[in-house]
């Protein structure tokens, strides 16, 4: 029987990244004075050539994304346009840094942090971890502009926005596994709410995708996966409610520096093409340097909590100057404080530790929420005009503690059911751990 030429073809796959263990890195460029696409393939004994495909050790023929692609065409994702050499590392950070402080106003040590971290996400996925930068402020306090600066600089950075339609993200992020860049991610639209936290929570850990319903062309039900994982950027207002996604930023406060004549009011045409030469050299470093890093724990940070570390292993293990790691722990130790001191002094915080010493104090099955509203009236003496109604105790403890509030002979309480509830929220609150010590 005669073979068909078409079972034997090899269907070619888009890709805009490719890495191989044996020491081969594919990348595509994308040159914007003539929309085209072209791979940039750094082979096993380091020199790096170009070509239109390539074919995987496992028969895959790679090709490049097309250059008319709208992602590309629009420039709501980046690409290097050509591979550039590069002196040092050192003078790459300082490069960058100076890129910065052009057109950004932030505090040095945060400087130092995002410059960084710009350097991270281009080998990121040789970590496991991650954490996330951050810049926090009311509108008009720059923060949007240093997404847009940071970011430009940033491996394949993806502009998007919290009010942006979900189903894109997941696929862009699968897609290109880029940088993402997110702007008002305060998750004030309550619909998407749910699979943006998905996309940060998981997108920390290497191997940890988000399942999405999906159906195939004969509607059968085909959940799939989508790779999450990556270095994120992203600008709010507030914080979060979930702690465990507070702990997982470094954060910048926006706002309080006034703007200095040398920076200009608006981004020059300059700044673009700056960006484009420092992502050049920056692939440069990529292929340079993709196999070379990796996490280091001597280099952990003694007296902060293990999701700190956790969050800053990977970016303290490719800063090579002592003095500078030095400089970064002590902005993570402070920035851990801060999120402590706000933490205690949160709402939900403040209740939870009146609950824990309602239930000490009593021998009863429950705690009656207006026992409650006295407790955090006393916790906040001096802060308060009023006595807060049982109402809005209730309020707290089931949408901010997610504990549930029964009935009992006319009046609400927290029943005794909800102790192991309660225990696992103190834990993580580290309100068990102050009671323990007092």
């Amino acid at each position: 029987m005669k073979a068909n030429p078409i079972d034997n073809a090899v269907s070619s796959v888009p890709t805009v990244s490719y890495v191989h263990e044996d020491g081969t890195l594919v990348e595509t460029l994308y040159i914007p004075e003539t929309a085209e696409t072209r791979f940039a393939i750094r082979s096993t004994d380091g020199s790096v050539s170009f070509a239109a495909q390539y074919e995987t050790p496992g028969g895959d023929q790679l090709v490049p994304y097309s250059g008319d692609n709208n992602l590309l065409a629009t420039g709501c994702v980046l690409l290097s346009s050509a591979v550039e050499p590069f002196r040092t590392k050192a003078e790459l950070v300082a490069d960058i840094r100076a890129f910065i402080r052009r057109y950004v106003v932030i505090s040095e040590a945060f400087e130092t942090i995002a410059a960084h971290y710009v350097l991270l996400s281009w080998v990121h996925d040789a970590f496991q971890e991650l954490g996330y930068l951050r810049f926090r402020g009311d509108y008009g306090t720059g923060k949007t502009r240093a997404l847009l600066v940071v970011g430009s600089i940033c491996y394949k950075p993806f502009f998007a926005s919290g009010a942006s339609t979900v189903s894109p993200l997941f696929h862009v992020l699968e897609a290109f596994s880029p940088t993402l860049i997110l702007d008002e991610a305060d998750f004030r639209f309550s619909d998407a709410t749910a699979d943006l936290a998905k996309i940060l929570n998981n997108g920390t850990v290497a191997g940890l995708p988000v399942l999405r319903t999906m159906t195939n062309r004969h509607r059968e039900l085909n959940p799939q996966a989508f790779r999450v994982f990556g270095p994120k950027i992203i600008g709010m207002r507030g914080s979060y409610q979930d702690a465990a996604l507070e702990s997982r930023f470094l954060t910048e406060e926006t706002g309080p520096r006034p703007l200095p004549p040398d920076i200009p009011i608006h981004l020059p045409p300059e700044m673009r093409r700056e960006a484009t030469a420092l992502r050049n050299r920056l692939l440069g470093w990529r292929f340079a340097a993709r196999f070379e890093v990796r996490p280091d724990p001597s280099r952990l940070i003694e007296g902060v909590s293990p999701r700190s570390n956790q969050t800053a292993l990977a970016l303290l293990s490719i800063i090579d100057d002592e003095a500078v790691r030095d400089q970064v722990r002590a902005e993570l130790v402070t920035g851990e404080a801060r999120v402590l001191n706000e933490r205690a002094s949160n709402p939900g915080t403040v209740m939870l530790g009146a609950v824990l010493e309602a239930f000490a104090e009593t021998v009863a099955t429950y705690v009656t929420l207006d026992d409650l509203a006295e407790r955090y009236f006393r916790k906040n003496s001096g802060k308060l005009y009023q006595r807060p109604t049982s109402k809005w105790v209730g309020w707290v403890l089931r949408d901010q503690l997610g504990l549930t509030t029964a009935k009992s002979r006319g009046v609400y309480v927290v029943p005794q059911g909800e102790r192991p509830k309660i225990e696992a929220l103190a834990k993580r609150t580290g309100l068990m751990q102050q009671d323990a010590v007092a």
